[in-house]
């Protein structure tokens, strides 16, 4: 699946699948009814939950309907246009990729069902779940299936690690996005922070060592030297630059500014740091985003072990 058609097709799906994963995910850790002290309402109610999960859901189908002809106009070497059903049929039927679009389409189907007849709010976990299975089918889709034995299972092992890690804090900075637009956003968003930061924690750590594994299967030690010099390797290094920098703004974030806005809150003084806290985590989901979009373009691209 090259070229940019694929680039946008693989960053548009990965972006839908981690919010609808890692959103709900963040109200079920970062939101529990305990946390909310003051706040009157129920923690589902604070987000838009069903409508979330209900468009994430159906976005989710929908390109992933469009992703298996792209991926079977791909392989056939035709334009998407062009592609009969027999191929889709052969790659849905003959291909582990296909078997892995089976799974995910079968979840998100259940996600619509959950959403449609169950009370989203109360019933969070369920949807979780199966969220969680149609974002780790999603490495069937990238570099993970080169592999066979020992060695394919431990890397499409990290890579589902990694996507569900990346799901989790880019569907964290949504819902922080998302309560720091409501007016009482400050109560809120200071016990979302509180509860998330040991997830917070292990998701840093997941990213960094299932990353790790990727690097020494994509990369190697032999060819790290020589990243710089291949469009590959550039990419690469752009979003490790880009990952250092969520690092920093996520540590700035826990230990600055989440205390100088507690402290404001004593002194009903909160509207500049909640504003500061906004800027950062504004920034954060930039620097997330564009780290998707490289994912994206690296997946199209030939990785440094599997050339000669």
């Amino acid at each position: 699946m090259a070229g940019a058609t694929g680039i946008v097709f693989r960053f548009a799906l990965n972006l839908d699948l981690m919010l609808l994963f890692g959103t709900p995910a963040f109200v079920l850790y970062a939101l529990p009814p305990r946390s909310l002290g003051a706040v009157p309402e129920e923690s589902g109610r604070i987000l838009p939950l069903r409508w979330l999960v209900l468009v994430g859901a159906g976005l989710g189908l929908a390109l992933s309907a469009l992703g298996i002809v792209i991926l079977a106009a791909a392989m056939s070497g035709v334009a998407s246009t062009a592609v009969d059903w027999a191929t889709v049929r052969m790659v849905i039927t003959g291909t582990a990729t296909g078997t892995a679009w089976l799974v995910r389409m079968s979840a998100l189907l259940l996600i619509m069902g959950l959403a449609t007849t169950r009370d989203v709010e109360r019933g969070l976990m369920p949807i979780v779940l199966a969220a969680a299975v149609a974002l780790a089918s999603m490495a069937w889709l990238g570099h993970g299936v080169m592999d066979d034995g020992r060695t394919g299972a431990i890397h499409l092992t990290a890579d589902i690690a990694h996507l569900l890690a990346a799901g989790g804090w880019v569907g964290a900075l949504a819902g922080l996005l998302m309560l720091q637009a409501r007016a009482d956003s400050s109560v809120l968003v200071l016990r979302a922070l509180i509860c998330f930061g040991t997830a917070g924690s292990i998701i840093v750590a997941l990213i960094v060592s299932s990353g790790l594994v990727n690097a020494w299967l994509l990369v190697g030690p032999a060819k790290i030297w020589s990243l710089a010099t291949t469009l590959y390797g550039q990419l690469l290094l752009l979003k490790l630059a880009l990952f250092v920098a969520m690092l920093g703004i996520a540590a700035t974030n826990r230990f600055r500014l989440t205390p100088a806005l507690d402290a404001a809150m004593t002194n009903d003084a909160s509207d500049a740091a909640c504003r500061a806290l906004q800027r950062s985590i504004t920034v954060e989901t930039g620097c997330a985003v564009s780290i998707l979009a490289l994912v994206a373009w690296l997946g199209t691209l030939a990785p440094p072990a599997s050339t000669m």
